[in-house]
């Protein structure tokens, strides 16, 4: 039963990651027709990332109150309806005010089958949980693809993801009777496994096991931050802005740029589904450095004045590189800074995460309205950079404490 319920899990992840891809996707069509401006599309990111943070900050005491299945079926509700809302949206204004309701339900459903999964499933399954992300995000430009190239509309396609949501929002009502069974059912194994949720090379922390009052004094803590609002900025300026840069700076038709865009997503999910196989024989350390040099060589192959072959081929490096990364680290953050101090340090790292994802796309929408898009190349390397920069700070700290006793 856990398997099979394990399986639901991985549905709603999958929706979760099919609208994160849509904006970006249908922008290029999107913003002529509404009469917006080109960089408008920061407002809307900014918009839903700024509830995601809030949801997230309030799902704990959501959680604890409510149960896991009811937060998910309700969140899954408010990204359909809001979905839905965006295929009718007459004005930018309308989509904005829509943006609400689908940043809420998103962080809503994201902290909760995190949490979840944690909580009642070995670890790896967090990466293949953030896979199944990418199953979405990969998914969610090729329907508006399709329907940009042969319906001639992007409404179509916010309303096919509606339907697809509305489906899984039965699906959970279904089931709701089931998370309660499954996880009393998953206790006793969950503590079994406690160990498979920290890497073996926790003994770096053991000193640290214990709780700080200020969690933020921590020498380390600061720059994995810092990695984490670089990460999800990236990530989220790909997908944002990566169609609109191929349609503006390299004559791509927009059909073919969101067809092309999900091929990043793709690198995003192969690259997850993979590290899945392999997290628990090779350290997430290794993994995650491996993955940041193959995303800033994809950075550099798509800054090049290369074919736009190579720049296809940038893309999906990029999300190749970046796919173990936000699993990896949050998986480290035990081993880094101490079981006793990671689940508030959890916390903080999604709200960074999330803040990167609210603040740094929309700033590059600034500078593409005031420059070029074609500065995108550049920007994203330079955020890469800085995101390798912290992380390995974080590694340098960590090996002068073993150091040092």
């Amino acid at each position: 039963m856990a398997t099979w319920f394990l399986i639901i899990i991985y549905l709603a992840f999958i929706s979760l990651g099919i609208p994160d891809s849509l904006l970006g996707s249908a922008w290029p069509v999107m913003w002529p027709e509404l009469g917006a401006s080109f960089g408008s599309a920061g407002i809307l990111s900014m918009v839903v990332a700024g509830g995601t943070i809030v949801s997230s900050l309030a799902s704990g005491t959501v959680i604890q109150k409510w149960g896991t299945g009811k937060v998910t079926l309700i969140s899954c509700c408010l990204t359909a309806g809001a979905l839905l809302g965006f295929s009718y949206a007459p004005s930018l204004i309308w989509l904005v005010i829509l943006a609400i309701p689908l940043g809420l339900g998103a962080g809503a459903v994201d902290a909760a089958l995190n949490h979840y999964v944690a909580e009642h499933y070995k670890a790896h399954h967090m990466n293949w949980l953030h896979c199944f992300w990418g199953v979405g995000a990969t998914t969610g430009p090729i329907i508006m693809s399709y329907y940009i190239a042969e319906h001639h509309s992007w409404r179509s396609g916010y309303t096919a993801v509606a339907v697809v949501q509305c489906c899984l929002v039965l699906i959970l009502f279904a089931t709701l009777p089931l998370w309660k069974r499954v996880a009393a059912s998953r206790e006793s194994a969950s503590m079994n496994n406690e160990s498979d949720n920290v890497q073996a090379d926790n003994t770096l922390v053991q000193r640290e096991n214990r709780p700080e009052r200020n969690v933020l004094k921590i020498k380390g803590v600061k720059n994995s931050l810092i990695a984490f609002l670089f990460y999800c900025g990236v990530e989220t300026t790909v997908g944002l802005w990566g169609a609109s840069y191929l349609v503006g700076a390299r004559n791509i038709s927009a059909e073919t740029a969101a067809g092309w865009i999900s091929l990043y997503y793709g690198g995003i999910t192969i690259g997850r589904l993979i590290t899945g196989f392999i997290t628990l024989k090779i350290k997430n350390r290794v993994l995650i450095l491996a993955g940041q040099m193959t995303a800033i060589v994809g950075g550099i192959i798509l800054l090049l004045p290369l074919s736009i072959s190579f720049a296809l081929a940038g893309f999906m490096l990029i999300g190749l590189g970046l796919a173990p990364i936000y699993p990896g680290l949050l998986h480290e953050t035990p081993a880094r800074f101490g079981k006793a101090n990671s689940a508030r340090l959890m916390g903080y790292q999604m709200a960074l995460a999330y803040t990167g994802t609210t603040l740094l796309p929309p700033l590059f929408g600034v500078l593409a309205a005031k420059t070029n898009i074609g500065f995108f190349p550049l920007v994203v390397l330079i955020f890469l950079i800085l995101m390798l920069a912290s992380s390995e700070q974080v590694n340098r700290i960590l090996k002068k404490r073993i150091l040092n006793g």
